[in-house]
């Protein structure tokens, strides 16, 4: 089994990453990454794969995997025609221990820490509740998230069911990635060229592949395909020009690297679920009511 890095990007005005997948079906793809991770599993059964560990999991299933530990799932079909969802919390180290590390409040959240080097799962009423909250989280913004993801660390470190999963001597050789560098180098030139014409034919002569080899690449390594991480990145900066300026949308829609405003607005409406002017009124709001 190839062991793949992969590139974490934490969501918009957010210092982690949430995420919600929703598909047919889990492939194997065995990777790591220096982040912490919860995953959440509803309607899906199938293998998990933790460091040494492989077990069976069925349709509530929820593991809390500590930075650079190697893990997948690996699907059967789908249970009784149900999109198969996966919740994704990726919480980068320096943040979250900070956070655990630097506030008394938060003491017995280390142990949970520790225990993550080998991979945890829990028990099914804990899967449950933390289900409610993540799926609360979905449409909320930076700050309600924030709160859901402390319940739901509160739940994984007072659960009695928790369980590690991996053995306490497992150790893996990661050696290094060249590929790294090379996603590395496309994801800093997007975010120095957003406001621009972006296309995935340069950045594939940039880094030295074909275009539909940079695709796959692309995707293999985010978990996004090329054209979400644009659209996801140019919008996450006209929210910011929405609450924070007075520009007409128009001229947000140009400076963020849309074609059109046509284009702008539906690609807003995918990402955040409402319109621009809609956004601009509840949380530039928001900002006034405080200032």
């Amino acid at each position: 089994m190839k062991l793949v890095f992969e590139k974490i990007i934490p969501s918009e005005n957010s210092s982690w990453r949430y995420w919600l997948y929703e598909q047919e079906h889990i492939g194997f793809h065995w990777h790591y990454h220096p982040e912490y991770e919860i995953a959440l599993t509803l309607n899906s059964k199938g293998q998990r794969y933790v460091g040494d560990n492989i077990d069976d999991y069925d349709e509530f299933d929820m593991a809390f995997i500590g930075p650079h530990l190697p893990h997948t799932w690996c699907s059967s079909a789908a249970v009784k025609g149900k999109k198969q969802q996966v919740y994704v919390a990726q919480l980068p180290i320096s943040w979250l221990e900070g956070l655990v590390f630097g506030m008394p409040d938060l003491e017995k959240l280390k142990a949970l820490l520790l225990l993550s080097k080998r991979g945890v799962t829990f028990g099914k009423q804990a899967v449950i509740d933390a289900a409610k909250i993540f799926s609360s989280m979905h449409n909320a913004d930076a700050s309600t998230r924030l709160i859901g993801l402390l319940n739901i660390l509160d739940i994984m470190a007072n659960d009695p069911d928790k369980q590690p999963l991996s053995s306490s001597g497992y150790s893996v050789d990661i050696t290094s990635d060249p590929s790294t560098d090379k996603l590395d180098k496309v994801i800093r030139y997007i975010h120095e060229h957003y406001t621009e014409s972006i296309r995935a034919e340069h950045l594939a002569e940039l880094v030295h592949m074909s275009t539909n080899h940079f695709h796959r690449f692309f995707k293999h390594r985010t978990e996004q395909t090329f054209t979400e991480f644009v659209n996801q990145l140019r919008i996450s900066k006209a929210c910011s020009l929405l609450i924070n300026s007075q520009k007409p949308i128009y001229t947000i829609s140009d400076i963020c690297g849309f074609n059109n405003i046509s284009n702008f607005n539906r690609r807003f409406l995918q990402f955040k679920a409402m319109k621009p002017s809609e956004f601009r009124s509840i949380y530039a709001g928001k900002n006034r009511a405080f200032a």
